[in-house]
């Protein structure tokens, strides 16, 4: 009976242990003194330097960011060979494909290394990170007034790196809203080459349909590989250089995942906002949020008529759309959930816990007592920007393409604009000649219908929503002149526009004249536009964002003291963090219960029968064949099926994409890819019973390299552990 008894206690206790996702995206350098023992419980093998060291050799060398932020990568072989997501490569895998040799569409698996394609993104690697909380806020106090308390923190961060030197890329960024601050040192490797892709129907199938959905069967992968001098240190791209001898590479598992089995995600999360109160809240469900998605959707409409009309213009759009479609559908989840998960109603009761705590003692009253009154003021007084900035930020900076070329060529911070105001006609001349060497990376992917309605939709929304104050007089003006049909004054300006083609971009260029340029009602917006956006956005609201930060960073300051047996970890902010948990279901619904893992079986389910290899569910026939033939060599379960990918309940977000999932031995089982529909208020509030990560099964990968592309050689090149 005893016996018995204590094994119930012992499942009991895994169960309990394991049904809630563990909420924290940690830094590896603490995670010894604050997470250690707990991630022995669930399984972790492996010592704390094993993962992260200074001095020897750690799990967080194998681990880099994708140009420092928007991705992450994983070294796989002591040739410098980098697994991330199909979805990180994306951009490079369609710049480097023609309608004559897409392979976007057909996929590409490079037979040696001379045939590796270069790409134009950076990878870094973490040489080692330190708390500098104390160098920072020298000569910092409460009493310094907000700006000058910045001031202050930013002489003293420009002071470290001088101090530091200029042998690594220092990055000093502040924690728990400037309660604390870390230095990170990177090595920077510029030259990396594209090796293997599948083709889009794997890498993407399921595309915006099931993107953030489970169950998915997406073979979210792409592969690259990290090249340096002969000395093994970072150099520009140079047919010279050698593939990379990495301190640290990841051995790749074969013996699968199961129920509860350990599983840890080290990677470059890019950003939370956990302790945002029940105010922000209220701003993103009712304002912020469903904006974003209109505008959004609204680009993603006209990109769509166009993609869907002409396969060369779907190529080149490919990219664009894909970016704009991921955030579309990320902000429409998390309003939804913000909601459905109650989230402000949580926030409030944490807010109500944090007043009554700051009342219960004079000193923490006076300190802390006004905390949460200087953010709510902050949101009160900003009201009235968040429309005019939202569609700023969507409809304008992220707007039709012909802005792009006016920000970054002609605006208020470019060379040619600094020239024209000089007057100086030789410096224009060279600032033409920079700007014209620029024009065909962008023609390649422009389409003159898309820019130009979009151009039209843009700007009819941004007049008829956001308030006249915030109007550029040029926009009153074409208003006026063509009776707000914004289309007409598209059309008409593109029939005239010297950057309607490359050809007649080149010609203005090769005799640039600034008052045919001066004259360019589209220039003329988008510095009116710039002229607005500091004048009556930025200026203004600058003491109002110093209450929020003074009230937020002694609101966090206050929920960590209040509750000091409690682990906070910080938001993320695009630096390396370790997040741990285990391979688990969820229970997505009343009576809806989702299995952890996923198979090809799934994929053939959900195959819509077309020839149109664009298609979300179109599936390549070789992989139809080598289902039929249940053709899947070592990489099969053991019930002959295959599987494709996995759930955690790790705490992940944007940039955790192609994030390795190692498990308690240190080797890889997967690649992070995507999170779930049910806890897409995630970033706002953590949600333990729901939150999960979806992951690409390694074994997938690997059959789909070997098996599907018929590129064992690079199988082979990776150190592979377990299995049958």
């Amino acid at each position: 009976m005893k016996k018995i008894t204590l094994l119930l206690l012992a499942v009991f206790t895994l169960s309990a242990l394991n049904v809630r996702a563990d909420e924290g995206m940690w830094l590896p350098l603490l995670i010894k003194r604050l997470n250690y023992v707990d991630m022995q419980k669930h399984g972790l093998q492996l010592t704390a330097e094993e993962i992260y060291s200074v001095n020897n050799s750690s799990l967080k060398d194998a681990i880099v960011a994708l140009d420092g932020r928007f991705c992450t990568g994983e070294i796989i072989s002591d040739q410098g060979l980098m697994l991330t997501n199909h979805h990180c490569g994306y951009a490079s895998i369609q710049a480097n494909s023609t309608p004559e040799n897409n392979i976007l569409t057909n996929g590409f698996w490079a037979k040696t290394k001379a045939d590796e394609i270069p790409v134009d993104f950076t990878v870094w690697f973490l040489e080692r990170m330190d708390d500098v909380t104390e160098r920072v806020l020298s000569g910092v106090n409460d009493d310094l007034p907000e700006g000058d308390r910045q001031a202050k923190i930013e002489a003293n961060i420009k002071k470290i790196k001088e101090e530091e030197g200029t042998d690594f890329e220092i990055q000093i960024k502040s924690f728990y809203h400037g309660n604390e601050y870390y230095m990170f040192k990177y090595n920077i490797f510029r030259d990396v080459r594209l090796v293997g892709t599948p083709p889009e129907s794997i890498g993407k199938f399921g595309g915006d349909t099931d993107n953030w959905m489970w169950p998915r069967h997406t073979g979210d992968f792409s592969m690259f590989r990290v090249y340096a001098d002969k000395d093994n240190k970072p150099a520009a791209y140079s047919k010279d250089n050698v593939p990379y001898k990495p301190k640290h590479h990841l051995p790749v598992s074969l013996s699968g995942v199961k129920e509860n089995d350990f599983a840890m995600i080290l990677g470059y999360p890019g950003s939370t906002d956990r302790y945002l109160t029940s105010y922000g809240v209220e701003e993103a469900v009712n304002i912020e949020q469903p904006l974003r998605v209109k505008i959004r959707r609204t680009k993603l409409d006209i990109m769509e008529v166009g993609m869907n009309a002409n396969p060369d213009v779907r190529l080149q759009y490919a990219s664009k759309h894909a970016g704009v479609a991921n955030y579309w559908k990320y902000f429409l989840g998390q309003s939804t959930q913000l909601v459905n998960n109650h989230v402000y109603d949580k926030k409030k009761a944490i807010e109500d816990k944090f007043l009554a705590w700051a009342k219960e003692d004079k000193e923490r009253q006076k300190k802390y007592g006004e905390a949460l009154n200087m953010i709510s003021d902050f949101y009160k007084e900003s009201e009235k920007y968040v429309v005019p900035q939202t569609y700023f930020g969507e409809a304008i900076f992220q707007g039709p393409e012909i802005f792009g070329i006016m920000l970054k060529h002609f605006g208020f911070r470019s060379e040619m604009q600094a020239a024209i105001k000089a007057g100086d006609e030789a410096k224009m001349a060279e600032a033409a000649i920079v700007i014209k060497d620029a024009m065909s990376d962008y023609y390649k992917d422009f389409n003159l219908d898309i820019d130009k309605n979009t151009l039209a939709a843009m700007l009819e929304m941004y007049y008829n929503e956001v308030d006249a104050e915030f109007h550029p007089e040029t926009l009153k003006y074409i208003a006026t002149k063509y009776k707000k049909n914004f289309q007409s004054f598209a059309d008409k300006y593109y029939a005239k526009s010297p950057f309607a083609s490359k050809a007649q971009a080149e010609s203005f260029l090769d005799k640039f004249s600034s008052k045919t340029l001066e004259s360019d009602l589209c220039y003329k917006l988008v510095n009116e536009f710039i002229e607005i956006y500091i004048q009556k956005i930025i200026m203004p609201t600058q003491s109002m964002n110093s209450k929020y930060e003074h009230g937020m960073r002694l609101f966090v300051d206050g929920l960590r003291k209040m509750n000091s047996d409690k682990a906070y970890a910080s938001d993320a902010n695009s630096t390396m963090r370790l997040t741990y948990g285990n391979v688990l279901p969820y229970e997505g619904a009343d009576a809806v219960r989702y299995h952890y893992l996923t198979t090809l079986e799934g994929v053939m389910e959900k195959e819509v029968k077309t020839t149109d290899k664009t298609h979300e569910f179109y599936v390549e026939p070789r992989l139809k064949e080598l289902y039929e033939k249940k053709d899947y060599g070592r990489y099969a379960l053991e019930n002959g099926k295959l599987p494709v990918a996995f759930l955690t309940n790790n705490d992940i977000t944007g940039g955790n994409s192609g994030s390795p999932v190692i498990n308690g031995k240190g080797e890889l089982i997967g690649t992070a890819f995507d999170g779930n529909w049910e806890a897409m208020s995630g970033d706002i509030y953590f949600e333990p019973n729901l939150q999960r990560t979806i992951s690409v099964d390694i074994r997938y990968t690997l059959f789909i390299i070997e098996k599907f592309g018929g590129a064992k050689h690079i199988v082979d090149e990776m150190t592979l552990v377990g299995g049958k």
